[in-house]
């Protein structure tokens, strides 16, 4: 008896989250999305910049996510930013609320994506970085850049 890996097709990522946040503790989450909506994410039609998610009578929903409209809908369309219910275990939002009341923290989604013909959205507690974080997080990530290129100019030589 094999098992397969389930088959993941990404839509969009947030790489602005990367360097606007300290990241820890990932999990998956499910979306409620009109029929639109999905149409538009298979097209590649979505925009996570400036997104997060937040809490709402107990239930956790995605604010400023950007799915544009689907062009052959026409009157039957979605309004691209409404806010959308995401889908998780009662005692896993329990658990990101309480995460999330500590000071500093936010929920920020990192990738969009279709794992097993269903959208799924990898979320993120995240803690904003100041400006000189985030200067030291470029400054690293160049002398890493600097140290692999030296290596590889190395590598070459012999």
């Amino acid at each position: 008896m094999s098992h397969k890996a389930p088959k993941q097709e990404f839509i969009c990522t947030n790489r602005k989250a990367y360097h606007d946040y300290f990241l820890e503790g990932n999990c998956e989450a499910g979306l409620v999305l009109l029929g639109t909506e999905v149409k538009s994410l298979r097209a590649g039609r979505a925009n996570l910049r400036d997104s997060y998610a937040g809490v709402k009578d107990g239930e956790l929903y995605l604010y400023n996510t950007h799915i544009s409209p689907y062009p052959q809908a026409h009157q039957f369309n979605h309004e691209p930013t409404r806010p959308r219910k995401l889908l998780l275990h009662k005692r896993q939002i329990d658990k990101l609320v309480g995460r999330v009341t500590q000071s500093g923290y936010t929920l920020v989604p990192l990738k969009l994506y279709f794992k097993d013909g269903r959208a799924k959205l990898e979320l993120a507690l995240g803690k904003g970085k100041k400006l000189y974080d985030k200067r030291r997080s470029i400054k690293e990530r160049d002398e890493s850049r600097e140290v692999q290129r030296v290596m590889k100019e190395r590598d070459y030589r012999r």
